[in-house]
């Protein structure tokens, strides 16, 4: 079985995925949350699902951790690497459990997972498969520098793909500093957002 790399932050903890974290996977893929997702799955599909995650490492070598609180170890969602079977490239991709959207959680998780993986794992690109009527992960993709990539690959054409920038292209950019100051105000526990409630 792979070692999974636990990743820190500043604000979180992101470990492979274990059993005791299921029920929180569970109610998030069994419910509206999931409607961009393939879901709402059944008991059965969000179990099966859930192997999977745990199973991908083994396979493809990288995966989907879960988001961990650095305080308090409460779990708000998963981010990683995933690449299925039928999916034409690597994806950056991330789910936020609903109760905990709008903090940007997901942000500051998916910018450290897409920075695990240039460095460490040396990817010279990575893209995300979004559902076009989901609104709240285009914008996080956008927030994250992607950009829309129509001569890519879908993975079955109702959905769109967001391409990443490349390692080169985000070093030490506007862009890479811009993600981190975003970042450093939700981690200012007097920092109120404003507009919309996104992740």
């Amino acid at each position: 079985m792979s070692q999974i790399p636990t990743i820190e932050t500043t604000r979180l903890s992101l470990r492979g995925p274990e059993p005791q974290d299921y029920p929180d996977f569970k109610a998030t893929f069994t419910s509206y949350r999931a409607r961009f997702m393939g879901g709402p799955l059944n008991a059965y599909e969000s179990w099966m699902l859930y192997a999977a995650e745990i199973g991908h490492w083994d396979i493809r070598g990288f995966g989907m951790w879960m988001v961990h609180d650095r305080v308090t170890d409460e779990t708000y969602g998963m981010v990683g690497g995933w690449q299925p079977a039928k999916w034409p490239e690597r994806e950056i991709a991330w789910v936020i459990w609903p109760d905990k959207a709008g903090r940007g959680y997901a942000l500051e998780a998916a910018h450290a997972a897409r920075s695990y993986f240039y460095r460490q794992q040396n990817w010279e690109t990575a893209v995300s498969y979004i559902d076009p009527k989901n609104l709240d992960s285009i914008r996080l993709a956008e927030r994250l520098g992607a950009k829309r990539d129509d001569s890519a690959a879908s993975i079955d054409g109702n959905d769109v793909v967001y391409r990443h920038p490349s390692p080169a292209a985000l070093s030490g950019t506007q862009l890479a500093h811009g993600i981190e100051m975003e970042i450093g105000h939700y981690a200012d526990p007097l920092f109120k957002p404003e507009g919309w409630a996104i992740d």
